[in-house]
């Protein structure tokens, strides 16, 4: 099992929007992160993406990406996420469970890539539903089964 935290968690109130850090959230089951744009009855509840690649594109590109600005709703920590597969779970903190439901997306114009030039979210992107829901917050303890 792998194990690191949660470094920040960011929603946006509808699609195609950059996503604003907050300090906790609540997960819904089935549905994703209350109060965020992309939650719903779909495969694509919540994303993911490794801290460690923000700050790897930051280096390359030379531009100072933050928590949300790759649009994704939650950036781990302390975990490589390139060995996650699909139907991985996604454990966070005493009782968040989500599922990879699909790794990557159709690359295409976004907010991200023309607002920074770059997008992690084609390649990256771990799109999870929420099997069971709870409070989620900063640092919180994030394992990967699966």
């Amino acid at each position: 099992m792998t194990k690191g935290s949660i470094y920040s968690i960011s929603i946006s109130q509808e699609r195609g929007q950059l996503k604003k850090e907050i300090p906790e959230a609540t997960f819904i089951e089935n549905f994703g992160i209350e109060g965020d744009g992309h939650a719903g009855d779909w495969g694509r509840q919540i994303t993911c993406i490794s801290r460690n690649s923000v700050k790897n594109t930051n280096a390359a590109y030379q531009i100072n990406a933050g928590p949300g600005d790759f649009a994704e709703n939650i950036l781990i920590d302390d975990i490589d996420l390139s060995n996650v597969k699909i139907c991985s779970k996604i454990h966070i903190g005493d009782s968040v469970v989500l599922e990879v439901t699909q790794i990557g997306k159709e690359d295409h114009p976004s907010i991200v890539s023309l607002t920074l030039g770059v997008s992690l979210l084609p390649k990256e992107g771990l799109f999870c539903k929420v099997l069971n829901g709870g409070k989620v917050k900063k640092g919180d303890p994030v394992s990967i089964t699966g």
